[in-house]
């Protein structure tokens, strides 16, 4: 990572994707077969139809979706045979969906007191109701641009 995080961001951001990697492991669920989780590629291929995005391969290999340098979906810290999806998600969501089987508040982000959920397990959320959350998540975070940068990406114009 460059810029005005430095060093010590990027030594937090392989601190989070090592311990998110041994949670999402520890706690993967047997069982997955012949169920449907979107995968890397339906995961890119949605987030990069999203408006102004960018995609990096970061912390370990997770595949990690910006808008205006800022994150709001990741791909990754699964167990190995399907992504876990991770996004951000309003308080209501966020209280709504925290509970649910397949998904849990997401590792170290939530225990930070953000508002991120992952996506790891069975039932979880169908690709329909994923794909409209990462739209969501897209937004809450294009939300928090600044006004100048969101104007210089055509976003929430109107």
């Amino acid at each position: 990572m460059n810029g005005r995080f430095g060093s010590e961001a990027a030594a937090r951001g392989e601190a989070l994707i090592s311990w998110c990697r041994a949670e999402a492991v520890s706690s993967s669920t047997a069982g997955w077969d012949g169920f449907h989780l979107m995968d890397y590629k339906a995961f890119n291929k949605y987030c990069g139809s999203l408006p102004a995005t960018n995609h990096v391969v970061q912390w370990g290999g997770s595949h990690v979706w910006k808008v205006g340098e800022k994150v709001f979906a990741i791909g990754g810290w699964g167990n190995g045979k399907y992504p876990g999806v991770t996004f951000k998600v309003s308080e209501i969501a966020y209280e709504l969906l925290k509970d649910q089987p397949g998904l849990r508040p997401a590792p170290y982000l939530a225990s930070r007191g953000m508002k991120w959920i992952q996506h790891y397990a069975k039932p979880g959320l169908s690709d329909k109701e994923l794909k409209d959350y990462l739209a969501q998540s897209h937004r809450i975070v294009s939300l928090g641009l600044t006004k100048k940068k969101q104007k210089e990406l055509g976003l929430n114009q109107g």
